[in-house]
């Protein structure tokens, strides 16, 4: 030690004697002092002995007059401050008590539910009693800086008065000035936050700086974190990614363990075999307002699932759908969880590296696991190399993978789990290890859950983060040489969990301005295409949808004003022509030729119909048959049918024309309200419709007008008919080859069924030179024939005058079963436009409404807009137009509150820069 500071120690003290020394000789202190004899006679003055100016610099007190102004308020302020003092030391010491009691009873239920010895936790239960004065003292002072003291209470507790009165110094020769209680609690903040010790909220000792700057922290990452997912549904390019924190280790190093221990739950997939086989991309959402924890799934829409083994079901499955003989897939799978006990973290959780492929495995599994892990641990991303304190570091996987990609160290933080299968010496010695030596440090863990036995002090399903932090606590203070404050050494999950706080907003922010470069460049060229190919038209999923619905809407209005009842009527009278022609080809025409057998000789033949007895019971039976089968055919239902399935018919054709076209669910969606209308009203509309026709199944009336009329439209039908006839023979003999073929087949069938001939087998294997095919098309020839030859004869018929009047129906079969027909058709169209068309047309806009409009979900509207590739594109240029706008909003808030906290550093750099100027100058009197 040098001359100097030796005579700098010595100084004080020598001053102090010498000073004690001279008041030792003097009379009293508590008298003014009064020259000597000698003095006032004139003689020489006595020198003061060498030292003696040292007494205002020294804590003595100096004799002076006596003054009450000066006694009277120090007095009352002592008498306030001891009282005040000790109560608020009770109370602040019985809070502490109570605290390390509650812990201590904690520590014996964890002795005893693990049945494990008792020695390790005894010691840290001692050296935790030990500290229970200083935790007293340290309560205090965070009662007291908690409550909003008035100033001269602030002065009475921190003793300025009384300093001031006993001259406490801080000059050349006193002592300096002690560390504040304020600067006390920090540091003991510090030094709980180093072990990890879990505090209640109302137990924060955290000063108020410190906590407002964790908050801006967590605010700046939160923040962060969302511009990150948004960016994440913007693309997939590199340059708009910002850093997540990459979680590495090889199987059974404790990965799943770290990560639930941050969560708080368990959640990850467990198994003997391997089960992580894809990225587990992990978004942690602080929520302090919430109620309930909460896990989702955004890829697969299931919604809040606060079951974590639900959760863990879901991963488990996912993770088991990668094909064996893929066994790895870099198909991330996505899992938010809001929770007010997690930390905003954005982690990937990755397959663990192995170092043999099982027989059950392919052999490129391990190169594959190796490729995967390498793509993630890329910059920007945070490396959480995740080692085993029982495996030589030298042989960690993880910490040889990150240090390909980040051979410096910079963005690798090593966690050492296991802490406890170790001696504490070795563990300590693996945390300050500088043969790996990473810029973020290493931070030791016993991250495993302690076992619990069932029944009254079963955990459940709830939050494991207590138990993990307590059994970490009973580890690492136990052993208070190697982990404790003074080793400087980061253990405990709690402290994990900080640092990866604050490493995320780091990195986070040190990115920001690459990030905000190219967003600036993708907004550019998302503005121009929206300018250049859309017209600067907007548009979004909801627009497109009801544009096109209100399309849709006016197609089936105008459709709706021109469907009315005079075409229902036009289409139920066609669809009953057809039928009264199917009932005269099976009561009065010929018949298909339905083998090559003679035909039978028909007594009553059709061409003796004009020539007949009007009185002929066989002409009226076959009328009045004829007649009957007509009206009780089920008009009622065949009319219901035949309107409906119009209906249907235009909605379908209305689709077509429309934009959901182009749009599966649209178009199934429209088919299903229109058909669930008309299946709803079919059968209340079939049946009124049969009820109001039922008179004409027991007698019909028929006036002159109603038969001139019926007889104009027979003869339209009969000659629609006919041409039919005529156009379906010329079909049959281009099949044959020619009509010259034809014809010679047509002469064989009609010896066959005169008898002139005989065919043997019905002309199964043909005949008379003609194969069975040809024979076939020879009969159907045949029938078409016959049949244009009826029809022709029925027509000259109807011109006759035998048919001009009513009276002779029976003659006319054809005229009075077609006013029969018109008269159902008349009847039944009035029912079918007032049950069935009214409301039809009034419900189907509002089905629409609700099935196409308010009814779907966001998702559901998202999905049919973009089954339109053509508007699929003009969304996504949209939405990527307005996302990268949004996040350029959000990156300039996080500029203005980094501005803000560069700021509030300034200040307090200057604050810190003025105490240290004002300590250089020394401690006054006042």
């Amino acid at each position: 030690m040098s001359s100097q500071k030796l005579a700098r120690l010595a100084r004080p003290t020598l001053r102090f004697n010498l000073a004690r020394r001279y008041m030792h000789n003097q009379p009293s202190i508590l008298h003014p002092i009064r020259p000597s004899a000698s003095t006032r006679c004139g003689g020489r003055r006595k020198s003061w002995p060498f030292g003696a100016y040292s007494l205002h610099n020294i804590n003595v007190p100096t004799a002076r007059n006596a003054s009450f102004a000066r006694i009277l308020p120090k007095l009352a302020v002592k008498l306030v401050r001891i009282p005040a003092m000790f109560g608020a030391a009770m109370i602040g010491g019985w809070l502490i008590c109570n605290i390390r009691l509650l812990r201590l009873g904690t520590t014996l239920w964890m002795f005893w539910a693990r049945g494990k010895s008792g020695r390790v936790i005894l010691r840290g239960g001692i050296w935790g009693a030990k500290g229970v004065a200083e935790q007293t003292k340290a309560g205090w002072e965070r009662t007291k800086q908690g409550i909003e003291w008035p100033v001269w209470m602030k002065e009475i507790l921190e003793g300025r008065q009384g300093a001031q009165g006993r001259g406490g110094g801080g000059g050349p020769g006193g002592e300096p000035p002690r560390q504040s209680r304020a600067g006390a609690a920090a540091a003991a903040a510090g030094t709980g936050a180093a072990f990890g010790y879990t505090q209640s909220p109302e137990d924060d000792e955290r000063s108020g700086e410190a906590a407002a700057r964790d908050d801006q922290m967590m605010m700046l990452t939160k923040k962060m974190i969302e511009i990150r997912s948004i960016l994440q549904m913007i693309g997939q390019s590199s340059a708009l990614v910002l850093p997540s924190i990459v979680v590495i280790g090889s199987q059974s190093s404790g990965k799943s363990s770290v990560l639930e221990a941050i969560v708080g739950h368990e959640f990850l997939p467990k198994g003997s075999n391997m089960i992580t086989r894809r990225p587990i991309e992990l978004t942690l959402v602080n929520t302090p307002d919430a109620q309930a924890e909460y896990g989702e799934f955004p890829a697969l829409g299931l919604g809040k699932i606060t079951d974590f083994a639900s959760i863990q079901k879901t991963l488990t499955d996912l993770n088991l759908a990668v094909p064996a003989q893929d066994c790895v897939s870099d198909d991330p799978i996505q899992l938010s969880i809001y929770s007010p006990n997690v930390p905003d973290l954005s982690l990937i959780d990755l397959p663990g590296y192995i170092q043999v492929s099982g027989l059950d495995q392919p052999l490129e599994l391990k190169q594959k696991i190796a490729d995967l892990c390498d793509k993630y641990i890329q910059p920007p991303n945070v490396i959480l190399a995740i080692s085993a304190a029982d495996v030589d570091l030298a042989n960690s996987t993880a910490l040889r993978a990150s240090r390909r990609v980040d051979p410096r160290g910079e963005r690798t933080i090593g966690v050492v789990t296991k802490m406890d299968l170790v001696e504490a010496e070795r563990g300590a010695s693996i945390l300050s290890d500088r043969k790996y030596p990473l810029r973020l440090g290493y931070v030791g863990v016993v991250s495993r859950v302690p076992p619990t036995s069932g029944g009254l002090f079963s955990r459940g399903s709830g939050n494991i983060t207590s138990a993990i932090t307590q059994n970490e606590n009973a580890f690492f203070s136990a052993h208070p040489l190697e982990f404790g404050s003074e080793s400087e050494l980061a253990v405990g999950t709690t402290t994990l969990r900080k640092k990866l706080m604050h490493v995320l907003e780091q990195t986070m922010a040190a990115s920001l301005q690459g990030t905000s470069d190219a967003i600036h460049q993708e907004l550019e060229e998302a503005t121009y295409e929206f300018k250049v190919q859309y017209n600067d038209r907007p548009l979004s999923a909801d627009s497109y949808l009801a544009e096109s619905l209100d399309a849709f809407k006016h197609s089936f209005k105008a459709f709706a004003e021109s469907f009315g009842r005079p075409q229902v009527r036009e289409l139920l009278k066609e669809e009953l022509d057809q039928r009264v022609l199917d009932l005269l080809a099976q009561r009065y025409w010929n018949k298909p030729i339905s083998d090559l057998t003679p035909a039978p000789i028909e007594p009553d033949p059709l061409s003796d119909l004009p020539k007949a007895d009007p009185e002929s019971l066989y002409w009226h039976r076959k009328l009045d048959a004829s007649s009957s089968s007509l009206t009780k055919l089920g008009i009622g239902r065949l009319a219901t049918t035949v309107v409906a399935n119009a209906l249907q018919s235009e909605v379908d054709r209305l689709i077509n024309a429309s934009t959901f076209s182009t749009h599966p669910f649209a178009r199934q969606a429209i088919t299903d309200a229109s058909s669930s209308i008309l299946n709803e009203r079919f059968y209340s509309t079939s049946d009124q419709v049969e009820n109001c026709i039922k008179p004409y199944k027991y007698e019909i009336e028929v006036d002159d007008n109603e038969w001139a009329k019926g007889r104009q439209n027979v003869a339209t039908v009969l000659k629609n008919e006919l041409n039919a006839c005529e156009a379906a023979e010329k079909s049959v003999e281009s099949a044959v080859g020619g009509k010259r073929k034809l014809k010679d087949v047509m002469g064989f069938i009609d010896r066959v069924k005169k008898g002139e001939v005989v065919l043997e087998g019905d002309g199964v294997g043909g005949g008379g030179g003609f194969s069975a095919a040809l024979l076939a098309k020879g009969r159907e020839a045949v029938f078409l024939r016959d049949r244009a030859s009826t029809l022709q004869m029925r027509l000259l018929a109807l011109k006759s005058r035998q048919c001009s009047t009513k009276t002779n129906k029976y003659y006319c079969p054809e005229i009075f079963l077609d006013v029969v027909a018109d008269k159902l058709t008349s009847t039944a169209v009035l029912f079918l436009n007032v049950e069935l068309l009214s409301e039809f047309y009034y419900n189907f806009p509002r089905e629409l409404d609700s099935k196409l409009g308010r009814g779907l979900r966001p998702e559901e509207v998202e999905k049919f807009a973009r089954e339109d590739k053509r508007i699929a594109r003009h969304l996504d240029v949209v939405r990527r137009k307005e996302m990268l706008e949004l996040v350029l909003g959000k990156m300039e808030s996080l500029r203005d509150l980094e501005g803000r906290e560069k700021r509030r550093e300034a200040d307090r750099n200057t604050q810190i820069k003025g105490a240290k100027k004002q300590r250089e100058r020394g401690w006054g009197l006042f």
